[in-house]
């Protein structure tokens, strides 16, 4: 607020009163990182904006991830405006660099982003989806997910696979491999 001038002042008055709604703790804590990005003089105001669109899956690193990638890989949905950039590596552990880097990201649908991004599902790097133990597979049946039998969503580039095996190992829940 402090970047729009004098006459903000009775919002941020207001702002220091009211209670935050609580989210999720991901999103508090990807929020926080995000006002640290924004508030750090020692990236270039146009970077810290691209980086802060990136964590919501927009703008520049979208563009670069989908010049690899064209459609959901689960849904098979390719309409733009239907799909979010989601991370493998995720933005609150990624470098600046890495936030940006389009092998860093594939283009899912907002539900099955959501799942991805918990964990609840993952990728092999041979393109073999992964449903964690934990996840609640009535739910993703109804995401349109076949739980009894997981599809192959076809090859990853080898940045691609270095990020999922992040996802893999950081995030993807407890997820039994053969």
């Amino acid at each position: 607020m402090g970047l729009i001038g004098a006459e903000v002042e009775p919002l941020v008055l207001a702002a220091k009163s009211t209670k935050p709604i609580i989210s999720d703790d991901l999103d508090s804590w990807e929020s926080r990182l995000e006002r640290e990005v924004a508030n750090d003089t020692s990236v270039l105001e146009t970077d810290r904006a691209a980086i802060i669109r990136a964590r919501k899956g927009q703008g520049l690193f979208k563009d670069r991830v989908s010049q690899i990638e064209s459609r959901c890989r689960i849904t098979g949905v390719q309409n733009p405006v239907h799909l979010i950039a989601s991370h493998c590596k995720p933005w609150r552990d990624s470098s600046n660099e890495e936030r940006l880097n389009g092998e860093n990201g594939l283009l899912l649908t907002p539900s099955i982003d959501h799942l991805f991004d918990r964990g609840l599902i993952g990728f092999e790097d041979n393109g073999r989806l992964i449903i964690s133990p934990v996840a609640h597979r009535p739910s993703l049946e109804r995401m349109g997910i076949d739980t009894a039998d997981p599809v192959n969503v076809g090859g990853f580039t080898s940045g691609q696979k270095a990020f999922l095996d992040f996802h893999r190992n950081a995030v993807l829940l407890r997820a039994a491999r053969p």
